[in-house]
């Protein structure tokens, strides 16, 4: 399934306008073709392909061009809730794709073998390098996120790598060999001090930012006390789920294990 590049003469029937972590809606909705093609002509997109097989066109705006008429940004985490809402996944799924190989386009430009430039793939979703022939496809990095149950508690945490005063669940990157039980258990205690036991798979969404599958888990209490590992977390404490402070947004899937709502 291949995904094309720069033929300006085919748009297929959805479209997507991004610029870095929001989509472009037009009314309320995704643009039309036209809005399409005057992002193209005034040279404000950084990058764009079709993928014929799944129907649509994405474009990647540069991050200081102003928006095109009528349309307003919305964080694409939102978009994702707001189809949830409607029931509609798969355009969810399909803006998160869109995303996902957006980025694997702008973040492989030359083979990491050869040195020499990659051009679209004429069979598969990947690129391949005109020197050597070296495929590239596209990666999906799984990380756990997972949320900790004491009782009627909950353990969240304030990640140091966020500027915001969010508490959120406990979340973290598969290690190459470890299965994603045994990356629920490592990823709390390293970061809490906290065991657990009865892991749980609940979901999973594709978290486009760059390029995560994100596997949610529930799980219960197993012993411990809490002692942050201070470079990836600034505080973790037990809430009463009916007295939660500031979580995620609608639209992650932190969210949705914290709140429960899954559609």
């Amino acid at each position: 399934m291949p995904i094309i590049s720069n033929q300006m003469n085919k748009f297929y029937d959805i479209h997507f306008i991004f610029r870095e972590n929001s989509i472009i809606l037009k009314d309320g909705s995704l643009p039309d073709e036209s809005t399409m093609r005057r992002c193209l002509e005034l040279s404000v997109a950084s990058d764009w392909f079709s993928e014929p097989e799944k129907n649509y066109t994405a474009i990647l705006l540069e991050k200081d061009s102003p928006n095109p008429s009528g349309c307003e940004d919305i964080p694409l985490r939102k978009f994702f809730f707001q189809n949830d809402e409607k029931g509609d996944e798969n355009l969810s799924a399909l803006s998160a794709r869109a995303r996902g190989l957006m980025n694997f386009k702008m973040m492989n430009r030359y083979c990491s073998v050869c040195g020499g430039a990659l051009r679209d793939d004429s069979a598969f979703t990947a690129k391949t390098c005109v020197q050597c022939g070296r495929q590239y496809f596209p990666k999906i990095e799984p990380a756990i996120i997972v949320l900790v149950s004491r009782g009627d508690e909950y353990l969240l945490a304030k990640h140091a790598k966020r500027t915001t005063s969010v508490w959120t669940c406990i979340a973290g990157f598969v290690e190459t060999g470890e299965t994603v039980e045994s990356c629920v258990r490592r990823e709390v205690l390293e970061e809490t001090g906290i065991k657990v036991k009865d892991v749980r798979y609940v979901a999973s969404q594709s978290w486009p930012f760059p390029d995560q599958l994100m596997l949610a888990f529930r799980a219960e209490y197993d012993g411990g006390e809490i002692k942050v590992q201070e470079e990836e977390i600034v505080e973790a404490k037990w809430f009463n789920k009916n007295n939660l402070p500031e979580i995620p947004g609608p639209g992650s899937v932190a969210y949705r294990l914290i709140t429960g709502f899954f559609g």
